[in-house]
């Protein structure tokens, strides 16, 4: 399971203030607990600064990778603001993401084409937000199709299908956890991945919902989870899940979280 830490995200009180006055510690500290708590790439974005994005999200990637040894997931539709934080990114960022949209895809395109960086491939059209599995997995067969033809490679595609609000239509988780059954199942290779929180939106105990629906996903063969990695319930879920789905060989996995006593089994 690849675990995309979201803590650090501009839209988050805490850190939107760390990220104006350039608090390099508070920053620091959120990129070394997610690490440890077992991320694999640490999202940055600083998208609600207009006008100076590019400068703060440079800034996220250095100050991240001063004090942990993972790579940044990009978080950003601009791709000045991508190209600014890769002029300083050490490693393989992800980059988080391209759509179907025409003027998101066209501006990207460029960016990514024929290059190592791993990217999220957002189930998302100008037609808008889909919502069978059959019309995301259209999206995603254009995404891949268009993704492979630039000269990206398979391994590095991860597809996010688009969690959408179960309390706004009970269709909707079903629907998910079909379309990454699908998206496994027909594109060998390519890994499937999502934003989780969007699934509880709206009703009470959404880290109960969250957690079911994790274990859920992982069932039907999600590979990637972009989570705060500090909720140790949850960690414990996917490393559980993951066994059950017969991905941890011998338990072994299991095992090791288990005498880690990092996770709440």
């Amino acid at each position: 399971m690849l675990i995309v830490g979201e803590l650090i995200n501009a839209s988050r009180k805490a850190i939107g203030e760390a990220i104006s006055i350039q608090d390099a510690e508070a920053v620091k500290k959120v990129a070394i607990d997610q690490y440890e708590a077992g991320a694999n790439f640490i999202d940055v974005n600083a998208g609600i600064f207009v006008g100076k994005e590019s400068e703060y999200l440079q800034w996220l990637v250095t100050t991240v990778q001063e004090v942990v040894d993972a790579p940044c997931c990009l978080d950003s539709p601009d791709p000045a603001a991508i190209q600014a934080a890769l002029s300083v990114h050490k490693g393989t960022a992800m980059i988080n993401s391209i759509s179907m949209e025409k003027a998101r895809y066209d501006a990207l395109i460029p960016v990514i084409a024929g290059t190592d960086l791993k990217v999220i491939a957002l189930c998302m059209s100008d037609e808008g937000m889909p919502e069978t599995a059959e019309q995301r997995l259209k999206i995603a067969d254009r995404l891949i199709n268009g993704l492979v033809q630039n000269n990206m490679k398979i391994d590095n595609i991860y597809v996010d299908p688009l969690v959408q609000p179960v309390a706004t239509n009970k269709t909707f988780g079903i629907e998910f956890l079909k379309a990454v059954e699908a998206i496994s199942t027909e594109f060998k290779g390519v890994h499937t991945m999502c934003g989780l929180s969007n699934i509880s939106y709206g009703l009470p105990n959404r880290k109960f919902i969250n957690q079911a629906f994790a274990v859920m996903a992982i069932a039907k063969g999600l590979d990637g989870l972009i989570i705060n990695p500090l909720d140790k319930r949850i960690m414990a879920n996917l490393i559980t899940a993951e066994m059950l789905s017969g991905r941890d060989d011998y338990c072994s996995n299991y095992l090791r979280a288990y005498r880690s006593e990092k996770f709440e089994f």
